[in-house]
């Protein structure tokens, strides 16, 4: 893996333009950094845009360390997925709670 500090987002947004974005993680609106995942040609991405530390790009060497990457960032950022899957069962009485909020009912 290689990692190089870029100094502004035009730089970033120039080179995500070019790129296939698989994922991106975080928002800028509303925490302090985002991470796109991405792919170009046979070069393994990710940008990292940041306004609180150093933007970076960083390349992965091949597929499996970039996926290890992308997982890597989703736990810190907090967007893993879980890894037991729960099934949640339907209960009978949600067919009749539609009726239960019509124009004429009094329950607001």
């Amino acid at each position: 893996m290689e990692e190089i500090e870029i100094r502004s987002w035009l730089t970033l947004d120039a080179i995500k333009k070019e790129a296939t974005i698989i994922e991106t993680l975080g928002d800028l609106q509303t925490g302090h950094c985002m991470a796109v995942f991405c792919v170009i040609e046979d070069d393994f991405l990710e940008l990292c845009y940041s306004d609180s530390i150093s933007n970076f790009l960083r390349r992965f060497e091949d597929r499996e360390e970039f996926e290890l990457g992308l997982e890597k960032r989703k736990e810190e950022s907090g967007e893993a997925g879980f890894e037991d899957e729960v099934e949640i069962e339907e209960n009978d009485d949600d067919e009749n709670s539609e009726d239960d909020f019509t124009e004429d009912s009094d329950n607001f």
